[in-house]
């Protein structure tokens, strides 16, 4: 079956590890920090298949995670880079965020390839940490984490003319008449359980028509098939609504037009503000009744003071089709460019490094004692060992670089009082 709508988890490369290691070789045996950088992780990227035209292939894998990069080696080698990971889509695919339900990214016009998870950095070595005090630095830098995603993805067909109207009004036919489409036709509602496209070829320029599967009335509001395919008729210029004039199955024709364009004004009103034309069809079997009405001319007198052309046509005979693809191609050179969908969502804002961040706070319950936490803290404190003297150091350097001695000093520390890092560590504070 058709799938135009998919849930999809989406996940960078982490950055790969900084290595920690020294140079040994014959005759240098103290050699220096030699530990290589890790190498950066794959970007998770969307980018449109202009080949594919469901979002099928999503229905049996929904897990996208691209390569992390590989810890740095020891001789100063980097770790190789994660390799980005490509996710195809078809053109008109729409991406949202799957907690907020707002617009991530809009896979149409000239946007064709996005980085939507940009990898992890990789870390640093214990290489770069070297001093002229430091000349053996225990540690090295993590790589940076991944970032992951839920996303929802609806593909919204991209055509510049929609065809709608009731089951069996002849929209199949019609299609199979005036493109290169090929579309199952058969006498039974709801034939048609695809989008079809075709390419109308016409002087002066073609275009392409999709056929919105049959809208019923309540269709809008989930009830029958129609209402899982209105959201294809938004980035349509023009509306083509196909209605049976002769009203073989007994419904009334002008009935039925109100009934779907009240479907397209509760999905969208804006879908009513498009260019209309209403194609009647089935006029090969308009016979004569004696009282000299023509259904036609009836729908005419309804619509055509409202501004929409009507056009008597035979899908069947091809009565009347080249004047109707005609008006059509006149209405589409005025008609404003597809619907665009511009993002709601900043990507970096929402993976907005937090790991810059600290606090430093007098503790309230305890005397002399003075806490410093925080992402960056934390991240710290995972290649420090303060135990050792070194590490010490390397930590007192770090919180100065960083002006957390400084909101220390500030807040009134004195020799001797504690400093509390983080969940476990602490240590005496001397100036």
């Amino acid at each position: 079956m058709f799938q135009d709508r998919a849930r999809i988890f989406l996940k960078s490369g982490k950055g790969g590890n900084g290595h920690i290691s020294f140079r040994r070789e014959k005759y240098v045996p103290d050699g220096g920090p030699d530990g290589g950088n890790g190498g950066k992780g794959g970007d998770l990227i969307i980018q449109v298949d202009k080949g594919i035209n469901t979002l099928g292939d999503f229905r049996y894998n929904a897990k996208f995670i691209a390569e992390s990069g590989q810890e740095g080696g020891a001789r100063r080698c980097t770790g190789r880079d994660g390799a980005d990971l490509v996710v195809k889509v078809p053109e008109g695919t729409v991406i949202y965020d799957d907690e907020t339900g707002k617009v991530i990214a809009d896979m149409s016009g000239e946007n064709q390839r996005v980085v939507l998870l940009t990898g992890g950095k990789g870390g640093r070595g214990n290489m770069n940490f070297a001093t002229s005090t430091m000349q053996a630095p225990q540690y090295a830098q993590p790589g940076q984490e991944a970032r992951e995603l839920w996303v929802r993805l609806e593909l919204k067909v991209i055509a510049d003319v929609g065809l709608v109207g009731f089951p069996n009004v002849g929209k199949s036919t019609f299609l199979s008449h005036v493109t290169n489409a090929t579309p199952k036709i058969a006498n039974y509602h709801f034939t048609t359980l695809n989008p079809n496209l075709g390419m109308v070829d016409l002087d002066g320029g073609g275009y392409c028509i999709a056929d919105i599967p049959g809208l019923i009335e309540g269709a809008s509001e989930g009830i029958g098939l129609g209402h899982q395919f209105l959201r294809h008729i938004e980035r349509t210029k023009v509306i083509i609504h196909i209605v049976d004039a002769a009203g073989v199955e007994g419904r009334d024709p002008i009935a039925d037009i109100n009934a779907i364009n009240n479907e397209l004004k509760k999905y969208d009103e804006s879908l009513l503000k498009k260019p209309q034309v209403i194609a009647a069809n089935k006029i090969d079997a308009i016979f004569d009744d004696g009282t000299g009405k023509n259904p036609v001319d009836r729908i005419k007198a309804e619509f055509e003071p409202k501004g929409i052309k009507v056009y008597p046509i035979s899908a069947v005979t091809g009565q009347g089709l080249k004047e109707l693809l005609y008006a059509v191609q006149g209405l589409l050179k005025d008609a404003p460019e597809p619907v665009r969908f511009m993002p709601e969502v900043d990507l970096n804002e929402l993976f907005r490094d937090d790991t810059d961040s600290f606090t430093v706070a007098k503790s309230d319950t305890e005397e002399g004692v003075f806490m410093v936490s925080g992402p960056k803290v934390d991240k710290m404190l995972g290649y420090t060992n303060l135990e050792s003297e070194k590490g010490f150091r390397f930590f007192q350097k770090f919180m100065k670089e960083n002006g957390i001695l400084k909101k220390l000093c500030a807040l009134g520390i004195k020799e001797g009082d504690t400093v509390r890092v983080g969940e476990y560590d602490e240590f005496e504070y001397f100036e």
